[in-house]
């Protein structure tokens, strides 16, 4: 727990003390970069605004070093542009004070057992490297300008490499499930994304599975 309100972390300690959770806690963003770094942890507590380091800081330094323990935000800044800010920088929960400490214990509890997988916030497939907060995309190090909808299209097939995907998980994950329109959309899309993404650079890595739906080739 992560938090320079001292009371409020105190409080907390010992709320989750009492649901079995052993706590540590620190007050600014150095000790709880230290914490955070020296020491394996189930889930961070994370405010944002601290002496030392802000908890954006603090997250991003732990993503830079290839720590994924689970973090949530609890914070009183509450506007979208801060919750935008937080997940893509790396955040996996944001709450907003004042809150439920029943909710916070759930969230908690949801975040330990989805446990720490990695999952960088910058996705580098080969020699493409996507930002979703920046909403950029290169390949070989250059910049690639795509549309919303087509940037949308080449980061779910990115962080699906590998995998086949079909056309209805694309229209699901991209669009939405109650989109009534031509699921051909997909086929047009895919295409803008290979003609970008893949021709100018010599490179097939976007390839139709014939019958089954879309692979990005790691090895294209």
């Amino acid at each position: 727990m992560v938090d320079d309100e001292v009371q409020l972390a105190d409080g907390i300690r010992r709320g989750l003390e009492a649901e079995g959770c052993a706590v540590d806690v620190a007050h600014d963003g150095i000790d709880g970069l230290w914490y955070a770094t020296e020491h394996p942890y189930d889930v961070i507590v994370l405010d944002v605004m601290m002496p030392g380091h802000s908890g954006w800081t603090v997250v991003k330094k732990l993503r830079e070093e290839g720590n994924w323990t689970p973090v949530l935000m609890l914070t009183a800044r509450d506007t979208d542009a801060d919750q935008v800010q937080a997940l893509d920088g790396g955040a996996d929960d944001y709450l907003t004070k004042p809150f439920s400490f029943t909710v916070l214990v759930a969230r908690l509890r949801a975040l330990a057992r989805r446990g720490a997988p990695e999952r960088p916030a910058v996705l580098e497939i080969g020699d493409v490297v996507l930002d979703p907060a920046a909403r950029t995309i290169t390949r070989a190090g250059t910049l690639v300008s795509l549309t919303t909808r087509e940037f949308a299209v080449a980061e779910f097939l990115l962080r699906r490499a590998g995998q086949v995907v079909s056309k209805l998980d694309v229209l699901a994950g991209v669009w939405d499930e109650a989109f009534d329109g031509d699921p051909n959309i997909v086929e047009v899309y895919v295409g803008h994304v290979r003609r970008k993404l893949d021709r100018p650079f010599d490179r097939a890595s976007l390839q139709t599975v014939r019958g089954a739906g879309y692979l990005w080739n790691v090895q294209g």
